[in-house]
């Protein structure tokens, strides 16, 4: 019921998630990613404890293929579980320079593909990172999407810090995407501002 990617940025070694469904807060449950590590996807009849265990795989050193045998190895059903990885060095379990796709539920087998074509060329005309994420979304969308309409979106996005630069998400309401990415360009004039406020906040007369 799902389709994602995930990607890394070779210019900011940023990783980040795409992600969208006909399901509620897939947000909450799906996307995972750390700074400097890697990002995880787990969906499908989704395992959330998978999460935090790929992350720390990759945390220890493992590729993302690695990663992914390491969780379908210690999942008690694994034939139930979908699972995407992405590592530092930019390698996936799928295909993609740079990215990942995995989905569920889809339309047809073109989805992922579309998702990787679309933030491929995104990429070539060098869009901003959270950009080349939602043009993913949109390929997917438009090569077939999911068997049903879709009703959650979400974005996430680390850097260098320990916390999510980018962690926007709209459940349940009629195309997601749409509100997705006017929720960024909300989000993006303040996330400078976002990030000042926690490591320097004496340069900021005001702040929330």
């Amino acid at each position: 019921m799902t389709f994602s990617l995930a990607a890394r940025c070779p210019e900011t070694g940023m990783f980040g998630i795409s992600i969208a469904t006909s399901s509620i807060a897939v947000g909450n449950r799906c996307p995972w990613a750390r700074a400097s590590m890697g990002a995880v996807l787990t969906q499908h009849r989704t395992d959330i404890r998978l999460g935090p265990i790929g992350l720390d795989h990759l945390s220890k050193g493992l590729s993302a293929r690695q990663t992914v045998d390491a969780l379908v190895a210690g999942s008690e059903f694994p034939d139930l579980r979908q699972i995407g990885v992405i590592d530092r060095e930019g390698n996936s379990g799928y295909e993609g320079k740079n990215c990942v796709s995995v989905g569920n539920a889809i339309a047809n087998t073109d989805v992922p593909r579309g998702m990787v074509e679309a933030y491929e060329k995104a990429t070539a005309e060098k869009l901003p990172f959270a950009e080349r994420l939602l043009a993913a979304v949109d390929g997917g969308l438009a090569a077939g999407g999911e068997t049903k309409p879709i009703m959650a979106a979400a974005l996430l996005i680390v850097g260098t810090h320990s916390w999510p630069l980018v962690d926007l998400r709209v459940d349940w309401q009629t195309e997601p995407e749409k509100a997705l990415r006017a929720l960024w360009r909300q989000y993006e004039p303040q996330l400078d501002m976002f990030v000042t406020q926690v490591l320097r906040p004496h340069e900021l007369e005001t702040a929330p």
